[in-house]
């Protein structure tokens, strides 16, 4: 976890509107969380997941150190083509606004301080960098987070696997465990308009994504990944292009007269039922995190 000491003081001439803590659960879905690790006899060694602030300044910073990470991480994967892809996050304190990544900035080398802060309308304003966003992000990402309230995090990139599987569209089958990770919560959207640098395709592509999934293949375009906290969104990024990945290699198979072999229906839900959880997604990118953070020295939280 970040051990960065910066704060910061809420401007005197703006309402501050402090968001709830990032991941709200019953004890129900604790319980589910809980049973993934085995800690000590007594009960007390438990998972963490995902923290709670009553700072909303300081969980501003933690979110967007958490975000950093994200594209370099993405950098790594090798995510990044040109000025396309991007990450959004709805900000904690003025919560009609959210971050996103400078323009034709490269993923590999993103700071905290690199990230722009933008209003309702795209706009950018004080309090994070001041550079240019990429236009068409906003209108795909601004859409999805008036749609969607419980959204935080939204990320989409142009990764190879997963705008290939896109020219197919249709979503990926349940081939393996970690393709369960989407059972239930994956749409597509199966039209194409271009890039999108008008609102109208920002609310299709929202749409399409509907009410409570949490990832959606964009046809000819990639895919779009939400979450309630940007580790979320990162996390569920990466195992749907490796699921999309092995799609590509199944069919490929498939193809030569080797027969797929499909998770049924019950045992599909039952793995959904035990992963499809914030807290769990969320920890699953603690790693990656981690290890950005001592791979950078700890820069990418500057």
């Amino acid at each position: 976890m970040s051990t960065s000491t910066i704060t910061e003081s809420a401007p005197q001439t703006i309402r501050v509107a402090v968001q709830p803590p990032l991941a709200q659960t019953t004890a129900e879905e604790d319980a589910i969380f809980q049973a993934t690790a085995r800690g000590n006899r007594s009960g007390t060694l438990k998972l963490r997941g995902v923290p709670s602030f009553t700072d909303p300044y300081k969980q501003r910073q933690w979110m967007r150190e958490h975000m950093a990470a994200a594209f370099r991480f993405f950098g790594k994967q090798g995510y990044g083509e040109g000025i396309s892809g991007h990450i959004s996050m709805r900000d904690p304190v003025l919560t009609d606004h959210f971050w996103m990544n400078p323009y034709a900035k490269h993923f590999s080398s993103m700071k905290a301080s690199d990230l722009v802060l933008v209003d309702s309308e795209g706009y950018v304003v004080e309090g994070g960098n001041q550079a240019a966003i990429n236009e068409a992000g906003f209108m795909i990402h601004s859409e999805i987070h008036k749609a969607r309230p419980d959204v935080v995090a939204a990320a989409h990139t142009h990764s190879i696997y997963g705008k290939t599987w896109s020219a197919f569209g249709r979503p990926i089958d349940m081939l393996s465990q970690d393709s369960c990770n989407f059972y239930g919560k994956l749409s597509v959207y199966d039209d194409h308009g271009g890039i999108a640098l008008a609102q109208d395709e920002g609310i299709q592509v929202a749409k399409a994504l509907g009410k409570d999934n949490i990832a959606c293949i964009l046809q000819n375009h990639g895919l779009l990944t939400v979450g309630r906290t940007v580790d979320e969104a990162a996390w569920l990024f990466t195992s749907l292009e490796h699921a999309c990945h092995a799609q590509l290699l199944a069919e490929a198979a498939a193809a030569n007269g080797l027969p797929k072999k499909i998770i049924p229906h019950d045992v599909a839900q039952f793995t959904a039922d035990a992963v499809q959880n914030t807290h769990n997604f969320f920890t699953e990118f603690q790693p990656e995190y981690e290890l950005v953070v001592e791979e950078s020295n700890g820069r990418v939280l500057e």
